[in-house]
């Protein structure tokens, strides 16, 4: 039988790797995840897909909007060794990290200390890499510092972008995460500080990142792109008729050292073929 343990996460990255966990006897004691957003077109006040989860498994929910030292006694109160974080979403106080007996452990995607920080598979798309992977590291206050407790590579298909290259990162994830526990929860679990002189950082992705200019290197076009492609996703700007328009990308490709948008939706318009636009 696993320890009492905390489970932070909001979006399906989070969801899917609770899933997996409890498929696996693993049923954290309270989840932690954002407050209800608003989403969609009608701006519907939307449960996260972690909350719609626990609460499926009658597992309590906790949605605070900070974690403040009322909220930190709240989540102690129920008497977790120790928390998972896997996409939470917001920054953990010491206070907290501490309030564990065996601290807080984060399932990082990216080999730390490369691409500490918020959008680390996109990074790595966006900057050409042929490998990333998985960390598993303790969690100090410090971003993305904590001691290595476990770490696997996963290559990258030249013609994958986000919307294949994540779910395969989960899926790792959370197997690596079912392997690690037994030795975590033990004290066995082998810990490697990292080597900070080689961290590299990565921000949240701004939506006017998205912008492409087709004329631009096709390479570099095609890894944005596919880099992006999940969200905000991509799109370019181009005169029609007199007027300059906004058209999303929806799908693109990339032959020889050409990059080619598919499908895509101009303002105000329809989805259509790229051809179709152009006429």
């Amino acid at each position: 039988m696993s320890k009492p343990f905390a489970y932070f996460g909001t979006p399906y990255v989070a969801s899917d790797t609770l899933a997996y966990l409890l498929e696996h006897g693993y049923r954290p004691s309270v989840v932690i995840t954002s407050p209800d957003a608003p989403r969609g077109r009608g701006l519907v006040l939307t449960p996260s897909e972690t909350k719609v989860l626990a609460l499926e498994h009658n597992i309590p929910v906790l949605t605070p909007e900070k974690i403040t030292d009322e909220v930190v006694a709240e989540i102690t109160s129920y008497g977790c060794e120790y928390g998972i974080v896997v996409a939470y979403g917001k920054i953990l106080p010491e206070t907290l990290i501490q309030a564990f007996p065996r601290g807080l452990i984060n399932v990082h995607y990216s080999l730390l200390p490369k691409y500490r920080g918020a959008s680390p598979v996109e990074s790595a798309l966006r900057n050409g890499d042929t490998v990333t992977g998985v960390a598993i590291q303790q969690l100090v206050y410090q971003l993305d510092a904590g001691d290595i407790l476990a770490s696997v590579e996963v290559p990258i298909d030249a013609h994958e972008t986000t919307r294949e290259l994540r779910p395969r990162l989960v899926a790792t994830g959370a197997e690596l995460l079912i392997s690690l526990l037994p030795s975590f929860e033990d004290g066995t679990a082998t810990r490697t500080p990292q080597d900070h002189t080689q961290a590299t950082r990565c921000g949240k992705i701004l939506k006017s990142e998205g912008e492409l200019n087709l004329e631009d290197d096709a390479q570099k076009n095609w890894n944005t792109y596919r880099a992006l492609a999940e969200s905000p996703g991509t799109y370019f700007f181009a005169d029609r008729h007199g007027k300059r328009v906004r058209v999303k990308i929806l799908t693109a490709h990339f032959s020889g050292s050409v990059f080619a948008p598919d499908r895509v939706i101009p303002e105000g318009k329809q989805e259509m073929s790229y051809q179709d636009f152009m006429r």
